[in-house]
């Protein structure tokens, strides 16, 4: 009888398959004499195959949607245009003040000389 998916048991049985395929695949890419066997210091594995492909082909099959305009938009132009308007005002804000005598001359950082 097969041991339905959620039992105690099952769940022990995938586990010990995962720590066995685990354990073989830590003792093939630690092999120091695999070099003799002229198979070198490479273990092609298809998951990371598959995922590197992915990585490198991702920008074929990119297609621009509103959605990526926006947060291409969000995430680089809002950012960079927020801390320059920071930078505006706050430079604006210490000139104002060393203008009207708020702030003495010798008290002074000079931090945007």
């Amino acid at each position: 009888m097969a041991a339905d998916s959620g039992s105690p048991d099952a769940v022990q049985q995938r586990a010990a398959l995962r720590k066995a395929i685990k354990r073989e695949f830590q003792k093939q890419i630690h092999n120091p004499h695999r070099h003799g066997s002229g198979e070198g210091g490479h273990l092609f594995d298809p998951a990371v195959q598959r995922f590197m492909s992915m990585k490198v082909t991702s920008t074929d099959y990119f297609k621009a949607t509103p959605r990526t305009s926006l947060l291409g938009f969000v995430l680089a132009v809002v950012p960079f245009a927020g801390y320059c308007w920071w930078l505006k005002t706050d430079r604006e804000k210490f000139e104002q003040k060393c203008r009207t005598g708020q702030i003495a001359y010798a008290d002074r950082e000079f931090k945007f000389v």
